[in-house]
């Protein structure tokens, strides 16, 4: 089954397992990671940080904290996805309410801003650590669809870096990599 046929516990679960391999597969979190001035450990800082804040000021969630992605990168990660998925299985009917976004449900919001999210950066922390970097094609074409017609708005938000141009009929994958402002070809210097 695609992910796109999934419930949002069930898109995440996969998506987030993807990105727990690569997190469990991660051996420098120092290496350079595909966004510029980020490392492997800055990808999964990322992730961890930015959620809890939206989560605790939109639907008064409070996520917990692991020991920190200075202290421990994989075990955060897991105290971190772990919650989450709770969060998903259980919605409870809760909403979330922010300014830029309005009111949604609470699941809704979390597949549509952060399982979005935690699927992109998994190719960037697979290229960052050498790992396999392949997305599911299907997702990566509807996200890029969906996108590119909000592309000034997305480029505005400070969001996404500019589109790097790609190749005439590339596959999805390359498209999404570039339209959210990744090299497709980038790989961590040796």
């Amino acid at each position: 089954m695609s992910l796109a046929d999934l419930s949002a516990a069930e898109r995440h679960r996969r998506i987030a397992a993807g990105f727990t391999a690569r997190v469990e597969g991660a051996k420098d979190w120092d290496a350079p990671a595909p966004v510029e001035g980020w490392t492997a450990r800055d990808v999964v800082r990322h992730l961890v940080e930015w959620l809890p804040g939206l989560l605790s000021s939109g639907a008064g969630v409070t996520l917990p904290a692991g020991p920190g992605v200075d202290t421990d990168p994989v075990r955060t990660w897991e105290v971190h996805v772990t919650a989450v998925q709770a969060l998903l299985d259980e919605p409870g009917g809760r909403e979330l309410t922010n300014p830029h976004l309005g009111t949604l449900p609470l699941d809704q919001a979390i597949d549509r801003f952060y399982t979005t999210d935690v699927f992109m950066h998994t190719w960037d922390l697979a290229r960052a650590t050498g790992q396999d970097e392949t997305l599911e094609t299907e997702m990566c074409a509807t996200l890029v669809a969906g996108m590119e017609p909000m592309d000034e708005m997305l480029r505005a938000s400070g969001q996404y870096g500019p589109a790097v141009p790609v190749p005439a009929g590339a596959d999805p994958q390359t498209r999404l990599i570039g339209f959210i402002g990744r090299d497709p070809q980038w790989t961590a210097p040796r």
